[in-house]
This record gives structure tokens, sequence and C-alpha cells, in this order.
């Protein structure tokens, strides 16, 4: 994939237009979903696709199995201590 560089702007309602380049090479489409990750001042932005977000929710869907609604705030301290 070739590099690209683009500088955009945020409007009044904090939204972002995502340059016409990088909409074209990801192949993304209107109403499709984003994933932002944010690490100290860097905003990362992943295209989701199915494969993706199967692979991002497979974690919680299988700690859903062994998690009651009673260890939840257990679960919140410990993971924050990490």
């Amino acid at each position: 994939m070739e590099e690209i560089v683009e500088i955009g702007k945020i409007s009044s309602r904090g939204q972002i237009a995502i340059p016409a380049d990088i909409r074209k090479e990801l192949k993304l489409k209107e109403g499709q979903k984003v994933l932002f990750f944010l690490g100290g001042d860097t905003l990362l932005m992943k295209k989701v696709n199915t494969e993706s977000f199967r692979e991002l929710t497979e974690p919680l869907r299988k700690a859903e199995k062994k998690i009651k609604e009673s260890g939840v705030n257990a679960l919140i301290h410990r993971m924050r201590k990490r």
C-alpha cells in the first residue's frame, strides 16, 4: 500500500472528513465503521471489517461466559492496576 499523508480539519461539531485519497485507498464507504486507538498524543484509525470486528470482540465474548455480573467491578479494578 502506498504511503499517503494528508491533513484534515475538525469541524465545530468534532467531525473529521477523511481525505478522498485515503477513503479511496482503504475502500471506505458511507456508513462503514472505523476504530480509533488513542495512545498519548497519537490517534490511529483502523478500518473495521467483519473479520477484524470478530477478532476484536472475541475476547469479550469468551469473557462474557466466565464473568458474572457481580464480578465486573473487581475485574475493572484488576485491569486498571495493569
